[in-house]
């Protein structure tokens, strides 16, 4: 009985602070996004002068963004979102890359989009198995 009750406690009280970086970081990932969305560049990295970019941009950066609030509220619920979230962002930046959204014409800009994709990714697979983790 007293183990069951250690746990309990355990579980509501401790929270990775690995999580709450990843969270700041898709916050603040999630707001580059967005800038980049509007002025179509960053750091040297361009996305296509057209509206549907810039709406896309800002989409999968506020899906980035959002993503990062919600595992910040420690639920599990939330973190599935989030990771749903994390889901359709990487979704998003393949098919910007597919539909030439995402230029492909340098060592640089290809660089950029893979990383940046990877990143999003790993996000995805760290909170998918931290979800213990969540109350």
């Amino acid at each position: 009985m007293d183990q069951s009750i250690n746990d309990k406690q355990n579980t509501g009280q401790i929270f990775p602070l690995s999580i709450i970086i990843v969270a700041v970081l898709m916050i603040i990932f999630g707001l580059a996004e967005v800038v980049t969305g509007f002025t179509h560049q960053f750091f040297g990295l361009t996305t296509a002068q057209t509206s549907i970019a810039t709406y896309l941009g800002v989409a999968l950066g506020l899906f980035y963004f959002v993503g990062g609030i919600l595992i910040l509220t420690k639920k599990r619920w939330a973190a599935i979102i989030a990771i749903v979230l994390l889901c359709g962002d990487v979704l998003g930046r393949i098919a910007m890359v597919i539909f030439g959204l995402y230029p492909v014409n340098s060592f640089r800009q290809n660089f950029g989009i893979f990383v940046g994709t990877a990143i999003a990714a790993f996000f995805v697979i760290y909170i998918g198995l931290k979800l213990k983790s969540f109350r």
